[in-house]
């Protein structure tokens, strides 16, 4: 693809923000691998949270063939993906105080789990008290947010700050404020969003190197495998039942 296509534009802006996610967060998705094996090694649950379209990385790692089976998705009603009718509610929801507060009371979440926290700008108030209210209750919190909203606009929250203001772990995406990589002469408006590519591949090599450092300590990483593959179901039932107290979305 040329230069002057903007498929292939695309394209080079999705990689170029996957190298720098890959060269600049490295210490950090180091950190959260290790935290996440930590969990998992200790008997601690995991779960992942996103509103809106950060709700699909959440989703990504949550019953998936290649994945941690211990992954669950922290659900808010209204707010996972645009599952809610008309759609602009679930933004709406996102800025409601006090909701967080009452699905983690809600959730089976506790001391010694940990928590992704996704929010591409991380400054409306449902992923900030996420956060805030996961760490009250002794949980380790990993946020995945660009940094450069904090730095670029104000928060919605009543406190002022930030989701990354409320994490053990941050993960930068590198998104610029927007979400739009490419601009057009014939188009008033920014387009082609790249927050779900790059999220993505930060929460899979959280993964990956969470798999490796269980591997280092001599644990079996608690891996799902594709049920499209022979004995897929078979291996996904024995994981499931070994770490049944630990798996919520089966119930």
């Amino acid at each position: 693809m040329g230069d002057g296509n903007l498929a292939g534009q695309f394209f080079d802006a999705a990689i170029d923000l996957l190298r720098r996610a890959r060269d600049e967060e490295e210490q950090h998705v180091a950190a959260a691998g290790a935290a996440v094996a930590e969990t998992v090694a200790s008997g601690g649950r995991l779960f992942a949270f996103g509103a809106g379209h950060s709700s699909l990385p959440a989703q990504d790692v949550v019953y998936r063939a290649g994945g941690l089976a211990l992954m669950n998705l922290l659900a808010v009603p209204g707010a996972v993906g645009v599952d809610v009718v008309p759609a602009p509610l679930g933004s709406a929801l996102e800025r409601v105080d006090g909701l967080a507060a009452a699905v983690l009371d809600a959730s089976p979440a506790r001391s010694g789990d940990l928590l992704f926290v996704i929010s591409l700008s991380g400054r409306n108030a449902l992923p900030v008290e996420m956060a805030l209210n996961a760490r009250a209750l002794g949980l380790t919190v990993v946020g995945v947010t660009s940094v450069a909203y904090a730095k670029e606009t104000r928060s919605r929250h009543a406190s002022g700050t930030f989701l990354k203001d409320h994490c053990d772990i941050v993960l930068d995406s590198k998104i610029a404020v927007g979400d739009a990589e490419l601009t057009h002469e014939g188009v008033d408006a920014p387009f082609a969003p790249a927050s779900t590519v790059v999220t993505s591949a930060l929460m899979q090599a959280v993964m990956a190197t969470a798999a490796e450092e269980l591997v280092r300590r001599g644990i079996e990483p608690p891996l799902l495998r594709s049920g499209n593959v022979d004995g897929g179901h078979e291996w996904n039932g024995r994981v499931m039942e070994q770490y049944a107290d630990r798996i919520f979305y089966r119930r």
